[in-house]
Parts: C-alpha cells; sequence; structure tokens
C-alpha cells in the first residue's frame, strides 16, 4: 500500500465535518475562557483573511473574534484557527506555484502582538518582503519579526 501526502489545497478543502461549536470543559473554559467554543474549517479561516486590505493587516484573534460571532460561540479555537491559516497560507501558495495570479494575502494575518507567523510559506523573510511591498515596517529580531506599529494598520471584522 502507498500513502501519498495530501496537497495543501486538498487538506484546505477537507471539512472533516466542521464548523462545529462544542461545550468547553472546565479545564478549557478556565485557560481560553468563554463556555462555548466554535472549531471553524480552513476555508471559513481563508474567508476572513481574504477581506483584509492591501496595506492593512489583521491578527489571528480578530479572525477567531469574527468566527465566534458568526457561528453564536463564546470563542473559536485558538489552536485550529492558527492551523487553518497556516494550511490557507499554504494552499495559496501552491495556487501561486500553479500560476493563480490572486491568493489569499496570507502574510497580513498575524500572531498576536503584530508578529510575522515563521510557519508562512517562504518564513518570515518572505513575509517580511511582502508586507513591505505594502508600505509596512517590519523589524527582525533574532528569530522573530514584527509589525511595527501595527495597531495603526490594524483591519478589525467588529460589526
Amino acid at each position: 500500500m502507498s500513502y501519498r501526502k495530501k496537497t495543501w489545497r486538498e487538506k484546505y478543502t477537507d471539512d472533516k465535518g466542521y464548523p462545529k461549536v462544542v461545550a468547553l470543559g472546565s479545564a478549557l473554559r478556565k485557560k481560553w475562557g468563554g463556555g462555548t467554543c466554535v472549531i471553524a474549517t480552513p476555508r471559513l479561516v481563508d474567508a476572513w483573511m481574504k477581506k483584509v486590505p492591501k496595506g492593512r493587516v489583521t491578527t489571528i484573534n480578530e479572525i477567531r473574534a469574527a468566527l465566534a460571532e458568526d457561528h453564536g460561540a463564546e470563542i473559536a479555537c485558538p489552536i485550529t484557527t492558527g492551523i487553518f491559516a497556516a494550511i490557507a497560507a499554504h494552499a495559496a501558495q501552491e495556487d501561486k506555484a500553479a500560476g493563480k495570479k490572486r491568493i489569499t494575502p496570507y502574510w497580513r494575518t498575524l500572531r498576536t502582538g503584530g508578529a510575522v507567523n515563521p510557519k508562512y510559506p517562504g518564513g518570515i523573510e518572505a513575509q517580511k518582503k511582502l508586507l513591505e511591498a505594502e508600505g509596512l515596517k517590519v523589524v527582525v529580531s533574532g528569530q522573530k519579526a514584527r509589525v511595527v506599529d501595527f495597531k495603526a494598520r490594524l483591519f478589525s471584522f467588529v460589526r
């Protein structure tokens, strides 16, 4: 039996029966806050990532808040939302490699505090280049990079 690794695009489209809103157990309630949690899908996370305009940025936490609101949950899962953002980013990069011109601008979705996500395609350096091409300043310190004054460029989904 031969095993073939799934492409990022295949991972992107595999919803596995989600989204689901689940009740959190007491340990996770304490850790994350809230009693209900939505576990989204890569496509739902990607849809929010696509809404961030050129020259602006958002964070995983902003996307989590939007997902929770959309699904009537108190929070969106911080673990799966981050994983799904990375899947969307890599699927976008596959699309680009296949010649697609318009891809999800994944580099505009940052971690908490304006940190660039090293798990996105090309790592910090590739994203730094893309963000700076849109007029943002990125400072690299050791293994970490942060968008300077990212709050001034923050695109919020609060409705």
